[in-house]
């Protein structure tokens, strides 16, 4: 198995200032094969943090901004009849990429959302009966803006499952805000990210994420705080089977960017929010009472107990 290449991680930092950790996030949910839904208000990088990832990973980039009049041929294609050979052509839609940036796609209808949601399961698109593949490795980062709901779609639960891990970037503190205007007084930073990976090696990692030794114990573990959220008594909908072999995936990945060929307990509590937040709908009570799906969570984690690894068990 592959060492972890770190050099992308500190390519990003150059444009994504003091978010070490939603950075290192993102980038296990790509190692891992899955996709990210970074919900969070405007204007925080949320765009500028899929561009920074797209220049180091060397990945093609594409950008839909999804409004009401954005359709499914947008995102798949579609074909046009070419009189000189008789035959209908296939032009390709925005999904013919390695990363796909979705900016605020609570903003689009129901069909277009279902159109990208397939491709992102299927890692294919299908026009007039036709199959295409899309290139890999494939990668969608969606955005969704969580502040004001006028114009907007919001995702239904079955949907939102299909995102391997949801993130929020917040606002920077002080001293990152000045950085930012400061790193900005002469050039864009962005354009001083240099590409340190190619897709090639970029699969390459994600191979290596799947060799990750599991112990049955840390499986446990995992599966448990998942059957956890189905029984709290604030939690309606708990994690679905998907949702614990997400956890499962980006438990690997965790123990992989640390440097390891195995994963620990600490691997599956650092990712658990990440993963599950976006997975539960808490009930009527829980959301008049303004109570945040991350602190049942973290009550969740309280409550399970860790298991014990031994040294002879983790390979």
């Amino acid at each position: 198995m592959g060492v972890y290449n770190r050099k992308p991680e500190e390519e990003i930092r150059k444009v994504i200032i003091g978010k070490d950790q939603v950075i290192t996030k993102v980038i296990m949910a790509i190692l891992a094969g899955g996709h990210v839904l970074l919900e969070d208000i405007p204007g925080v990088g949320k765009t500028t943090l899929a561009l920074g990832i797209s220049k180091a990973m060397g990945m093609s980039y594409k950008r839909v901004q999804f409004t009401p009049d954005v359709l499914p041929s947008d995102i798949v294609g579609f074909t046009v009849y070419n009189k000189e050979t008789g035959a209908f052509d296939y032009k390709p839609g925005a999904a013919m990429c390695n990363l796909l940036l979705a900016d605020e796609v609570n903003r689009t209808f129901s069909k277009t959302q279902a159109a990208l949601l397939e491709v992102m399961e299927e890692g294919n698109v299908t026009v007039d009966g036709v199959t295409y593949p899309v290139p890999k490795p494939f990668v969608v980062i969606a955005t969704q803006n969580p502040m004001g709901a006028a114009g907007t779609q919001m995702l239904p639960e079955s949907q939102m499952d299909r995102f391997m891990i949801t993130c929020r970037m917040g606002y920077p503190d002080t001293k990152s805000q000045i950085r930012i205007i400061q790193d900005r007084k002469q050039d864009n930073p962005l354009h001083q990210i240099s590409q340190v990976l190619t897709p090639g090696e970029l699969q390459q990692m994600q191979e290596d994420v799947t060799k990750v030794f599991v112990s049955d114990e840390v499986i446990e573990y995992l599966t448990l705080l998942c059957e956890a959220t189905r029984q709290q008594g604030n939690i309606e909908l708990g994690v679905s089977p998907r949702g614990v072999l997400a956890l499962y995936n980006m438990t690997r990945a965790c123990a992989y960017v640390k440097g390891r060929e195995f994963a620990m307990p600490e691997d599956v509590k650092e990712v658990f929010c990440d993963v599950c937040s976006h997975r539960i709908v808490l009930n009527g009570k829980s959301r008049l009472n303004h109570v945040e799906a991350e602190k049942v969570l973290e009550l969740i984690l309280e409550e399970v107990p860790v298991p014990k690894i031994s040294k002879n068990k983790k390979k």
